[in-house]
């Protein structure tokens, strides 16, 4: 009984990760799975068509450092991204790699996390974790010489690292050590210090501390190392600002308790920031840093009607990208915000991360589009756009057509959707469709490259996605009308998305699959409860779905702000009419499922997979040929750090059972 609510919870025992007869059952659905997959014809030739496409050269996020540049990259029979140095001024400069975790795992299952460059470029920070744990030890690396240093700090997750100018020290965020917390807080409790090189991490200094449990506190520190900002982050919603002086050690608080997302950087003298305080699409505002509180903020880019995602100095001009519509934009003003001026990308694609030298006017940016594999360029004035990476690629991009429409949904909203297609493919109710979304924490659905989107529409199928409520595709106000008590309205969003498909003679019910992961997973099982009559197939990976219990494990309290608390009795009544685990109804011709998890997922807990689908098989009366399956990886975690021949077995598996289901290719049997 939960405030006063009879609850059932049958496979309450599926829970425990740890236990034998879960081992066993997971076993046994696997061989399952295995059995079905194994027997559609086409699989081993589409699993080598994906290895191939997922061979294509890939881009991470940059980090200038003085003269030159630093990316994860990942090309040819590669499993794992590499970090490689680049020159910043040279394009014909031979890229370094610095870091190769290939030979740090048999099975290519150990993953660079994360990286941070010093600000001169000779040392980088880094992480490496196994198995898509996402938690490992930092280390730094002597660029030039490949040797590591001594220092080796624990515990670490994705840190916040702020170097000081000359690289003798840095801030940093960690996590605690787990035998200092309680069983099942070992991903809280984040903490804020100040590394010397050369010194124990015992004997760091704190520098924040006393927050809050889910607080997530980062960095950034001005180009003289004075200047240190600090921001805590109570995702996905509100981020606290502090200033702090070295000099003076005296904090200042810019922002606090405003239900709004800022990040602050101290260039040129003065406080720059990106916000939605006060303006739900987004700003740039600057300060004296005399008087930085927000109250004296100033736009230096004024909210419009695209959503700004971020901004950097580059010498004497800052860089702003946005989007509009959820497709990328950039530009390039004056530190005043005069002079504004459009910088052309390639085309209809996504910024995926960018970075800039903050005392030369260059910057660095990656860029995508379903078609087109993440590359990475260069922006100067002078030589506007340059690719700064070409890697050849079994993708022509002119074979692809990508559409943007805008269906109305329940309420009469308009929302934004791309359809992906092969340019030879004819659209007809008898087109194969797979429908995706995520909507949720703000994030923005972008066109960008994936092997299975190319893969499903080389065989003839559209690829959509919708851009629902509870992402950030128009700002705050976007997010928000699909968050805690108007979380139903993603759903809504997504329902009306497949319900314009089939109404418009674009697919039918009987060729249509939905997908979605870790978010975009409670939005397909929601939609299968919901909506068995939805589609003939979904595809539910990584995801959330006893929405009644995921505060309890891992990090699922970081979520809390935005799926409310279950211990809260208004919030649960919100949160049980949706809930996927507890709506599977007994009898219920449900759709084909394919459920997929990861043993060592440190995000969302696979009990929630294993539950539902054990309730699913148990409930469902459609027939053998749509079954619900269960995927179970090993040595994998929520998706960071999958080694490429991993990807490709499981998107081939994915895309088998699409294909199976929708009557690409030759059926299954058995």
């Amino acid at each position: 009984m939960l405030h006063g609510t009879e609850v059932h919870d049958p496979y309450r025992w599926l829970e425990d990760g740890d236990s034998e007869e879960v081992a066993r059952w997971s076993a046994a659905q696997n061989e399952r799975t295995r059995t079905v997959l194994d027997a559609f014809p086409a699989r081993s030739a589409l699993r080598a068509r994906l290895q191939e496409l997922l061979q294509v050269g890939m881009v991470g996020a940059p980090h200038v450092a003085g003269d030159r540049v630093f990316t994860l990259e990942r090309e040819g029979d590669q499993d794992q991204a590499t970090l490689v140095m680049r020159s910043a001024i040279d394009p014909a400069a031979p890229a370094r790699t610095v870091v190769d975790p290939h030979g740090m795992a048999a099975d290519h299952a150990a993953s660079i996390d994360w990286f941070s460059p010093s600000p001169d470029g000779r040392l980088v920070a880094y992480g490496v974790s196994e198995g898509g744990s996402e938690h490992g030890t930092l280390r730094i690396v002597d660029v030039d010489t490949g040797d590591h240093l001594s220092d080796e700090i624990p515990h670490i997750r994705h840190p916040s690292l702020s170097w000081l100018p000359e690289g003798s020290a840095f801030a940093y965020s960690r996590l605690p050590d787990p035998a200092t917390v309680a069983s099942g807080e070992e991903g809280y409790w984040e903490t804020v210090w100040w590394h010397t090189l050369g010194q124990k991490p015992g004997d760091d200094e704190l520098l924040l501390g006393d927050l809050e449990k889910t607080a997530l506190p980062a960095t950034s520190i001005s180009d003289d190392g004075r200047w240190l900002v600090f921001h805590i982050s109570y995702m996905p919603t509100r981020t606290d600002v502090i200033l702090l002086d070295r000099e003076t050690d005296i904090r200042t608080v810019l922002v606090e308790r405003e239900e709004a997302t800022t990040w602050a950087q101290v260039s040129s003298g003065r406080l720059f920031a990106v916000t939605n305080l006060g303006a739900p699409r987004g700003r740039v505002v600057t300060a004296e840093l005399d008087r930085p509180q927000a109250e004296h903020w100033t736009d230096v880019v004024p909210e419009s009607s695209a959503v700004i995602d971020g901004a950097v100095v580059a010498g004497s001009r800052l860089v702003v990208a946005s989007a509009e519509h959820a497709v990328s934009r950039l530009h390039h003003y004056a530190l005043d915000g005069t002079d504004g001026r459009e910088i052309d990308l390639p085309e209809l694609g996504s910024i995926g991360g960018f970075d800039a030298d903050h005392a030369a006017e260059r910057a660095f940016f990656t860029f995508t589009s379903f078609a087109r594999p993440s590359g990475l360029w260069r922006w100067t004035p002078d030589d506007g756009v340059q690719p700064w990476t070409t890697f050849p690629s079994p993708v022509a991009a002119d074979a692809f057509v990508v559409e943007q429409i805008f269906y109305a949904s329940t309420d009469g909203t308009s929302v934004p959707m791309f359809l992906v297609r092969a340019a030879r493919t004819e659209v007809t109710e008898n087109t194969p469709t797979l429908l995706t979304a995520y909507g949720g924490f703000a994030i923005t659905n972008t066109p960008g490259y994936s092997a299975s989107t190319v893969a499903f529409c080389e065989a003839g199928g559209v690829w959509a996605v919708a851009g629902i409520r509870g992402g950030g595709e128009y700002g705050e106000d976007w997010h928000r009308a699909g968050m805690m008590a108007q979380k139903q309205q993603c759903f809504d969003d997504f329902y009306a998305a497949a319900d314009w498909l089939v109404a418009e003679g674009r697919t039918s019910r009987d060729r249509l699959a939905i997908r979605g992961g870790s978010n975009g997973g409670l939005l397909v099982g929601a939609a299968v409860t919901q909506r068995p009559d939805l589609c003939r197939a979904a595809v539910c990976m990584v995801p959330l779905l006893d929405m009644l219990r995921y505060h309890r494990f891992l990090i699922g309290a970081l979520w809390i702000p935005e799926y409310g608390d279950p211990e809260d009795p208004d919030q649960f009544a919100v949160i049980a009419a949706y809930a996927p685990y507890q709506h599977v109804v007994h009898g219920t011709a449900y759709p084909a499922t394919l459920i997929t998890t990861a043993e060592s997922d440190s995000r969302v807990d696979p009990l929630h997979a294993r539950k539902f689908a054990a309730r699913l098989q148990a409930a469902t009366s459609s027939p053998e040929e749509r079954p619900v399956l269960v995927r179970i990886e090993s040595r994998a975690g929520h998706g960071v750090g999958k080694p490429a021949w991993k990807q490709a077995d499981e998107a081939a598996d994915i895309l088998a059972f699409v294909f199976w289901q929708l009557g690409v290719g030759s059926p299954a049997t058995g």
